[in-house]
Formats: C-alpha cells, sequence, structure tokens
C-alpha cells in the first residue's frame, strides 16, 4: 500500500524504488521503536531540551503521557505477574537459519515469540575489512533470566563465529503480553 501511495504521489525515484521503500521503512520504524523506546523519547528536564525541543514532542505528551491503562503495565514497580522481560536482536544469514533457528529457541521456552525480519543490510568491519551482507533479524521476546540460556543456544546452533546477541530491557507494555511472556518461557 506504501508504494501504491508513493507511486501514485510522484514518479519513481530512480535512488529509491518502491520496492525498497516498502521493505525499508518498516524495519526502520520498528528499529527505532525497539532501540529507543518511547521512554526515551520522554521529556526528562527541561535543562536537557531533550522532547520538549521537538517539534513532535507535545504530541508524544498528550498521546503517551496521561495515567497508564490497566491494560499497560510500567516494569519499573514490579507486578508478581510478569517478569524481568527483554528483546534480544540476533542476525542470521537467510530465511533457513533464521525459521530453524527461531523454532528451535520457542520450542525449547528460551523466547515466547521470535520475529523473523527479512532484508537487512549490514555493514561491519570484519577481520580489518568493511563487509556488507543481507541477512535476516531474529526480534526475540523473553525473559530476562533466559538471557544466557538463549546466548549460549543461539551460540550452539548458529553459522557465525561471532554471532550477535544483543539484549535490550522491556520498560513496560501491555499488561496481557507481558504475562503471556512470562507463561510461555520456562523458568
Amino acid at each position: 500500500m506504501a508504494a501504491t501511495l508513493c507511486s501514485r504521489a510522484r514518479a519513481p525515484s530512480p535512488i529509491l524504488s518502491s520496492s525498497t521503500l516498502r521493505r525499508r521503512l518498516p524495519l526502520v520504524g520498528a528499529f527505532c521503536m525497539l532501540s529507543f523506546g518511547l521512554s526515551n523519547l520522554w521529556p526528562i528536564s527541561s535543562k536537557t531540551g531533550s522532547v520538549q525541543s521537538l517539534p513532535f514532542g507535545p504530541l508524544l505528551r498528550s498521546k503517551f503521557s496521561s495515567q497508564a491503562s490497566a491494560n499497560s503495565i510500567k516494569m519499573e514497580g514490579g507486578s508478581g505477574s510478569t517478569v524481568p522481560s527483554i528483546v534480544v536482536y540476533v542476525t542470521v544469514p537467510n530465511k533457513e537459519v533464521g525459521k530453524k533457528l527461531a523454532g528451535s529457541i520457542v520450542n525449547e521456552k528460551l523466547a515466547a515469540c521470535v520475529n523473523r525480519v527479512p532484508g537487512v543490510e549490514s555493514v561491519y568491519l570484519w577481520e580489518g575489512e568493511v563487509q556488507t551482507d543481507s541477512e535476516e533479524l531474529l526480534i526475540i521476546k523473553t525473559r530476562q533470566s533466559l538471557l544466557d540460556a538463549l546466548t549460549q543456544h543461539v551460540k550452539a546452533n548458529h553459522p557465525y563465529d561471532v554471532p550477535e546477541v544483543i539484549a535490550l530491557p522491556i520498560n513496560g507494555g501491555s499488561l496481557q503480553y507481558l504475562e503471556w511472556l512470562k507463561n510461555s518461557t520456562r523458568d
């Protein structure tokens, strides 16, 4: 749909095709939200000038700063029905490896859910050379307490010498989802 809207609005750009736009925009948005989170966009103090100086600051404050509803929870205070949870990024070389690794992670109850995001292009330094590879990104939702076991599982079942395993905290979210995450993973 985004490609249709873009192609009707203007002629296709030789630099960015509609298929590239369709592939990359959702990934960029998801990556930014997962990496930075809304909590990092909150105005911390007027002296830092964080969100308050951005044009979308008032929108974020009006949409997201109201009191938490019954369906969401801030993890900081703790809740007996949830556990400290994380999102883990793992890149894999292709669809087949991603599918197999995601399935084994969920089957072993090391995570409640693994999203497979195709079309990631990684640029990195390896053995003194800049490399560029097409990869698939696994976005893994799990308990913080399972990070070591998950890391060992990835290392044992991954074709890379040094697989990416990066964990980010989940600071809050849907209470029902976080309870499901807890109940879908091993203790």
